[in-house]
């Protein structure tokens, strides 16, 4: 009797999944390839130039964990801000589902980072290594000098691409100018220095190598997608009543007297694709809304002289029934999508008006003690510890006073400077005469004011506690 084989020895029959065969993409060029570098430029140059720029002396965005202090566009935000991350989040989801309703998966095609950086990577693999037939001869064809230069000279460009990319990822936590001092000095932190290595590890690998497995297996967006879908989504579409049956014929041969339709079954819309599926089989999670397959379509069909839009953003709905543009547009401003827009207008107006609402300086008042007690001249004091921060570009000397009581007054030093995005931390010893106030806890409040400006002024409550 012999051997048991193992699971997927000799043939696919016990096999537990389907090996990845490699997409060789070919480069098209059109309107929305155009579109797609557009906006790779874009969020690169922000990306790559935020970092570098200044606001007052200080970096335009840091998130300096060390310090807890996060610097954005002039603003400086500290931990107890958190709320306003928590609206830059939701913001950002209803607008995805905003877009994705109106019209798919434009963020997945044009914006998303996976995306982004496959395509550059893509680009210096074409540079280098030709466009898809020379690349398939390149990696059947046996090692040799020059296969080994090819393949080690694109290595190489991607490995400086994604190592500034992990540099700059780390610069948005520490002054990327002392990052690079420290990193050309060998003197960079264990932690800036695994950041760097472990971002552009994982740009390397992610656009390099796995790509669209990214897009198919890892994102959860691709996934839950099509919740957000319906008949009036715009979406990348074959249109199968104009295109079939499909079949190859001369260029200037009558596709009706051959019984076919527009589609010459070139497959080019397959070849241009990042994720490698055909269009023609209908909506795939797998499609990212990238639209290289209706450039690559557009193409072919100008050669043929046939009408553009054979594949086409469109909707179901319109592709059923014939309607047009304007009945299209129509059709966009349904409840689902008046919805997202209603909740994205009130969110971003409430986040953005209670930022610029907010009061130019934060004070948290933490007692000592929960009792007080009697000190000189029968004088009844409590203890406190101020945290007074400071948000704006320059130091300033701030003036405490107390109020709730007749008769309370700070004891001691009443004014304390703090510098500029700074906070500090200040003993403070309030007393009242005796007599004065309810037996046990009182309401009071502090008032803390900047000294040179009136209108920078905030106030805020406490108790304060009078023995039995």
């Amino acid at each position: 009797m012999s051997a048991p084989r193992p699971a997927g020895a000799g043939d696919d029959a016990g096999a537990l999944y389907e090996a990845r065969e490699k997409i060789y993409a070919r480069s098209v060029h059109g309107r929305f390839a155009t579109w797609r570098w557009v906006f790779v430029w874009l969020t690169q140059a922000v990306y790559y130039g935020l970092p570098w720029l200044e606001w007052g002396g200080r970096p335009l965005v840091l998130f300096d964990l060390e310090a807890r202090r996060f610097h954005l566009f002039g603003l400086v935000l500290y931990p107890q801000d958190f709320v306003y991350l928590t609206g830059l989040l939701v913001i950002s989801a209803l607008a995805l589902f905003l877009f994705t309703a109106v019209a798919g998966r434009l963020w997945c095609g044009y914006a998303c980072p996976q995306t982004v950086y496959t395509e550059i990577f893509m680009w210096i693999e074409q540079r280098i290594e030709g466009d898809r037939a020379q690349r398939i001869r390149l990696d059947r064809a046996p090692m040799n000098a020059a296969k080994l230069a090819r393949k080690g000279a694109k290595h190489l460009a991607w490995f400086a691409v994604a190592l500034w990319t992990g540099v700059t990822f780390v610069g948005y936590f520490t002054p990327i100018r002392e990052l690079l001092g420290s990193l050309a000095a060998l003197s960079a932190g264990p932690w800036e220095t695994f950041w760097v290595l472990f971002y552009g590890f994982a740009t390397w690998g992610n656009a390099g190598f796995m790509r669209e497995q990214v897009c198919k297996y890892m994102c959860p967006y691709a996934r839950f997608q099509s919740a957000m879908f319906d008949r009036d989504t715009m979406i990348i579409t074959y249109d199968p009543a104009r295109g079939e049956p499909r079949g190859s014929r001369p260029r200037n041969a009558d596709p009706k007297a051959l019984g076919l339709g527009a589609c010459v079954d070139c497959e080019v819309c397959v070849h241009v694709c990042p994720t490698g599926i055909d269009i023609r089989n209908g909506l795939q999670y797998e499609c990212i809304g990238c639209a290289a397959c209706i450039d690559g379509c557009d193409e072919v069909m100008d050669r043929m002289g046939y009408p553009r839009g054979l594949i086409r953003y469109t909707t179901e709905n319109a592709l059923a029934n014939g309607l047009d543009r304007r009945a299209i547009l129509r059709r966009a401003l349904r409840p689902r999508v008046l919805a997202y827009s209603a909740i994205l207008v009130a969110i971003t107006v409430a986040l953005f008006g209670h930022l610029a609402l907010r009061a130019p300086i934060k004070v948290d008042v933490i007692r000592d003690s929960a009792l007080g007690r009697e000190v000189e001249d029968g004088l009844i004091e409590n203890g406190y510890r101020l945290q007074i921060f400071n948000p704006s570009g320059q130091a300033r000397r701030f003036r405490v006073s107390v109020a709730g009581i007749d008769t309370l007054f700070v004891a001691g030093p009443a004014e304390f400077e703090v510098e500029a995005a700074g906070v500090r931390m200040v003993p403070l010893a309030v007393r009242a005469k005796p007599g004065h106030g309810e037996s046990g806890s009182n309401r009071i409040a502090f008032q803390v004011e900047a000294a040179d400006d009136a209108s920078v002024r905030v106030e805020t409550g406490s108790t304060f506690f009078v023995p039995r």
